[in-house]
This record gives structure tokens, C-alpha cells and sequence, in this order.
């Protein structure tokens, strides 16, 4: 039998999903280190750190360490014990980070065994279709970010984009923008554009930026945005980070 590989992670913890269709429901979040975009509103430390952060109990906001890397039963124990504790009370696990994806090897060989527990769900950057595709029939979601050149500094790879969206469509998937007062029409047409010719049944989320924990944008704006997308892909809702508002991990 090949040896299993270890994971340097950050963070696992149980809390509410505040982004997305999800938005509401909880799951067991495994944070990943590394990120392959460095996007000027990023709010997250994702470096690789000698100990990874564990909930002393689902939900209780105390923490433990446990040194890096972490071997896959333990966390595989981990999560069983705390679905057991709380029989369905966690939707799925969240794959989060950084970018979870630079991890594919890794989650080729978990992802077999921690889709046995829950329902995994994957948030990304949408910029690695060939790892997504690796690692798609493990995975009951795909929130999908499509990375704004005008708010995160990062040019925009639409073509990768449209890709990567293509192989999500074999999960439920949807799609995040991120916007701001900055963000012009052409990049938000672009977007809408891009995901109606995939999919007009995709679902899209506009995200106002969250600067010290206000909305960054003005209503008027938001509204504004709004209507130029529904007339393109009517399958658009308005969610901020409500997890920033609740002030949950």
C-alpha cells in the first residue's frame, strides 16, 4: 500500500460558511498554505506555518496545535469524532486556503477517504484547471472565484477561467466576483459573459469588498452592478462576507 502523504495545513475548525449559495450553512473548514495570486484585498495569512491550528471542540473558538505535517488519520478521526458529536450539523468540508488546489497530489490521495465523512466543497481561485480536474470526482462543490483585474492587481486569465469552469460543471458549482467602487462594467460584461456561454444555470455571486469589516462599495454601486449582470445572467444574488459581520472564525 503507497504511503499516504502529510499535509502542512494552518487552521481546522467548525464554523458557518459565509460566502456563496452556502452562505448560512456549517462545515468543517481544512485552511491550505500557499496561494499562486497575491490580490491586493486578500484578508487571509496563508503561509506555511510549524503548527496547524485545531478547535479544542467544534465551535468552541479555542485552539490547540498540532505540529506540521499532519497525517490524514488524525484529521480523518478529527472529523468523524466531531460529526458524530453533532450529528448532522455540518453540511460538508471546506477546502479553503490560500489556494487549496496547489495541494492536488496531496488531496488525490485524502479526498477518497474524507468524501466517505461529508461532503466536500472546494474554494478557489478558478486558475488550475488541470488540477481541478484530477481531483473533480471527489468533489460535491466548486465555488469559483473570477479574479478582477481591477480590484486584485492580478491580470485576468479569462481563458483559464473558462476551463476551469467547464470541469467544475461536473460538481455544483457557482461563481464569485469580488468587486468594489473600482470595478468597471467591461469587467463585470466579461464575466457575465463568460459564464452564461458555459452555463446560463450557473449560479453568480457578486461580493462587495470588505474593508475593515464595512462594505467597500456603495449601495447605489452594488445595485448598479447588479442589474448590469441580471440582464446578461438573471442567476445572480448580492451576498457580502456575512462570517465578518458574525465574527466567527
Amino acid at each position: 500500500m503507497p504511503l499516504i502523504p502529510k499535509a502542512d495545513l494552518i487552521e481546522i475548525f467548525s464554523s458557518i460558511q459565509g460566502e456563496g449559495v452556502l452562505v448560512g450553512f456549517r462545515q468543517i473548514f481544512l485552511r491550505f498554505p500557499d496561494c499562486n495570486l497575491s490580490c491586493h484585498y486578500c484578508d487571509t495569512d496563508f503561509a506555511k506555518t510549524a503548527t496547524c491550528l485545531i478547535e479544542s471542540g467544534p465551535g468552541s473558538g479555542e485552539l490547540k496545535s498540532w505540529e506540521n505535517p499532519v497525517d490524514l488519520q488524525q484529521v480523518k478521526e478529527l472529523i468523524q469524532n466531531w460529526d458524530a458529536g453533532l450529528p448532522r450539523a455540518h453540511h460538508s468540508i471546506s477546502l479553503t486556503g490560500g489556494e487549496p488546489l496547489l495541494h492536488d497530489k496531496l488531496l488525490l490521495s485524502w479526498l477518497p477517504e474524507l468524501s466517505k465523512i461529508l461532503p466536500v466543497f472546494l474554494e478557489t481561485n478558478g486558475t488550475l484547471p488541470n488540477q481541478l480536474e484530477s481531483l473533480v470526482e471527489y468533489l460535491d462543490w466548486v465555488s469559483m472565484d473570477i479574479k478582477l483585474h481591477s480590484l486584485t492587481g492580478e491580470r485576468t486569465d479569462w481563458e483559464t477561467h473558462r476551463r476551469f469552469l467547464e470541469i467544475a460543471m461536473e460538481a455544483d458549482c457557482y461563481v464569485k466576483l469580488v468587486v468594489g467602487e473600482q470595478t468597471p462594467d467591461l469587467e463585470l460584461q466579461l464575466a457575465a459573459d463568460l459564464v452564461s456561454g458555459v452555463s446560463k444555470d450557473i449560479p453568480m455571486i457578486l461580493q462587495p469588498v470588505t474593508l475593515d469589516n464595512k462594505i467597500g462599495i456603495s449601495t447605489t454601486r452594488l445595485l448598479q452592478m447588479q442589474a448590469l449582470i441580471a440582464d446578461i445572467n438573471p442567476n445572480l444574488r448580492v451576498i457580502p462576507q456575512t462570517h465578518r459581520f458574525l465574527g466567527v472564525l
